[in-house]
This record gives C-alpha cells, structure tokens and sequence, in this order.
C-alpha cells in the first residue's frame, strides 16, 4: 500500500474509533493522527515492546493495563492505542506524565487529553486491527485466529461487585487442591510481603490444580482466572481499595484472555501475584489497621502527585477535620501530617532509586512546594538529603 494511502487509512480509523493512530517505517514514527491534544505520546513508554511484535496482527497490554493494537506489514507498523476498558485513575496518569517528563504546569493537559481518548475492550480493538490487517495485507482474520476460542470469556466487568465476590469464593474453594501453596500465596498477598514472595518464587513447589477443562490452553485459563479471584480477595483483605482491586482482576482475566502462549500465561500469573502484594505493601500498616487508617492509606496513594490537606481526606472519609485528625492518631499511632510526610518520602525513595529523574522533578511530582521543601523533609525523615540516598542507593 502506498504511504498517502496508509496515511488516509490511518487518518479515517482514528477518526472513527477516537483512539490515537501511528504510522511506523521500521523504528521511525513517520505519522501520527489524535483527536486529541497529547502533550507527549504515551507510545513512549512501550515502543520497545511494540516494535518487537512481528506477527501481522497483535497486541501489547502496558502494566497499567492500556493497551495497544500493532498491523505488521513487512517494515511498516499501523500503532492504535492506548485504549483501556475501564477509567484510569488521576495517580496512574500522573504517574505517567511524570515517566513521560511532561512538564508540571503541562501535566493537567495530559490527563485531560488521556481520559477524552475512546474506551475499547480489548477484544474490539483486535476485531477493528484485524480489519485493518485486511486492508493492509489482504490478508482475511477473525479474532478467534489470533486468540482461539472466546467463547468461554469470563466477562466479569458486566457482573456487580457482589456477584463477583461470591462467585469468586465459590470456584476458588470447589477447583483447587493445592491448599498449603495457595495459602502461602494468598498470606503472602494479604500481607503485602514482597520480600517473602521473591523468596518464594524462587523455590516455588509446583502447583497442581484440578482439572477444569480438557484442552491443555484452556485448563491454564481456568487456572489463571481462580488464582487472580482468590489473590484479588487477598489484596481486599489486606487493605487494597475494593473497585481497584477488582478492576484490577478484570484486566488481567481480559489480558489472560487474549494470550495464545501458556508461557506468557506462567509469566502473567506472577505479574498478577506481584502486582496485589505490591499494592497491598503500599497500604499496609500491619496487621491491625483500623478500617480509617485503611481508607486514609488508600486516599493518600490515589494522591501522591498532590499537596494532599487534611480537609481533603476529612471530606473524603465524611469526618470533621477535627474528629478525623484524632481518630487517625488514636488508630495509627502517629499524626496524619506524619502518615502522609512519611508516604511520599517513601515513594521519593522509590523514584531516586529506580528512576534518573532529577531531585527537583521528584519533589515538585510528589506535591512539595519547591525543592529546598522536599529536600527539608526528605532529611528529617531519612536523615540524608536525596541526592545523598541516590549515591548511597547506587554505591
């Protein structure tokens, strides 16, 4: 197909399905369509993984669960995406304007632009990049080529959260007969321990569980969609927003779902199990935490990115300022004030460690006034400044 072709091909999907378009020739980014005003495309963050795809038609799900499209077309590359089925939250965009480098006074911008983008499950996304592979490639696919047989879909987002939850307790108890590893797994989780589960991964017993369908892909489907019911009602008990927690479940079945490897299935399942207890890690506050000190743990990492006021989690929690700040330091042992000080000194950790974003960045990402503010309260609370936690972090 010629290039001004491809081009008006590209223009006329993007307009039809609301979702960013682009056109690559090998690894160069020759056309770019959007309804909408990015700042900076978020394709950014998963080019790599995009342009490794090679089958004519297929797919890459981001952690935060948006997903991408990919034609392949000998060195040419048709790119839709990010759509996602379910809202983001304002942190996970944040998050991303941050990984981006958007600007602070850009990053409204941003989110703005991201939640106009069209909503698409994933599998209509697939059915509209089939389409496309036809007029690309001649080439004539239906879903059930690049996905088997959805037949037996769990459509779990169209079921209420209760329903959910008791069939999720229902299938779990009757399909699976490996109790001491589950309940590991489960403890794990429900405890937010990282640490352990690192360990337990790397000498982790087989796990044999019953037998749920006949066809070898389709049992390990099964396998996957229990174990993500049972480690999504361990992340709830463990402190984890129940929505989040849920929704998360949705997306990675969703995912799960569209594998053709039971190997990416294996390596989905440990994502899966890691990303609960990472979330769960980042609300606990040990195992006797009130369901306040809960709420609050959870308003404030839906935060982090903001200057977050006491009366903004007293509106939220429907609370007095006054009653709320007593019953949080009754409860939690120490003042909200600290609590939140203390949360986003660890996520600055976090980000000095694992990122080369600069010492300022981080501060004014985090909420903080300026850098010598950041800077201030990052040493009362670790005793170093930031520049010296990420030379000490390094070395």
């Amino acid at each position: 197909m010629k290039k001004e072709d491809l081009t008006y091909l590209c223009t006329m999907v993007g307009n039809l399905s609301g979702i960013p378009v682009r056109l690559y020739e090998g690894e160069k980014m020759t056309y770019f369509h959007s309804l909408v005003a990015l700042p900076k495309d978020p394709v950014t963050l998963a080019q790599k993984e995009i342009l490794s795809i090679a089958d004519h038609v297929g797919f890459y799900v981001t952690p935060r669960f948006f997903y991408y499209g990919v034609v392949v077309s000998g060195s040419t590359r048709v790119v839709v995406g990010p759509s996602r089925q379910t809202a983001a939250q304002d942190q996970e965009l944040k998050e991303m304007a941050f990984e981006l480098d958007i600007r602070p006074d850009d990053a409204q911008e941003f989110l703005a632009a991201m939640k106009q983008i069209i909503r698409l499950p994933l599998e209509s996304m697939m059915q509209m990049m089939c389409a496309i592979n036809f007029m690309v490639n001649g080439e004539k696919l239906n879903l059930s080529d690049i996905v088997g047989d959805m037949g037996t879909t769990f459509a779990l987002e169209e079921t209420q959260a209760e329903q959910r939850m008791a069939e999720m307790e229902n299938t779990s108890e009757a399909l699976h007969n490996s109790l001491a590893v589950e309940q590991t797994l489960m403890n794990i989780i429900r405890k937010g321990d990282v640490a352990a589960l690192e360990a337990f991964v790397q000498d982790a017993p087989a796990v044999r569980p019953g037998v749920m369908a006949r066809e070898q892909m389709r049992q390990a489907k099964n396998t996957f969609i229990v174990a993500t019911a049972e480690a999504c009602r361990a992340a709830i008990r463990g402190g984890m927003d129940v929505e989040d927690a849920l929704t998360s479940s949705d997306a990675y079945i969703q995912q799960c779902e569209m594998v053709t490897d039971i190997h990416r299935i294996t390596r989905l399942y440990y994502d899966m199990v890691l990303y609960y207890t990472r979330q769960v890690e980042r609300v606990r506050l040990g195992h006797d935490a009130t369901e306040l000190v809960r709420t609050v743990a959870n308003y404030v990492q839906r935060h982090l990115s903001e200057a977050i006021t006491t009366d903004q989690i007293a509106e939220y929690c429907f609370l007095s300022r006054q009653h709320l700040s007593r019953r949080f330091t009754q409860e939690a042992g120490i003042p909200l004030a600290t609590f939140v000080r203390n949360e986003k000194i660890e996520e600055a950790k976090r980000l000095l460690r694992y990122t080369d974003k600069t010492v300022s960045t981080i501060g004014l990402y985090l909420g903080f006034s300026s850098q010598g503010h950041f800077a201030r309260v990052f040493r009362e609370i670790a005793g170093i400044t930031p520049g010296e936690y990420r030379e000490k972090k390094k070395g």
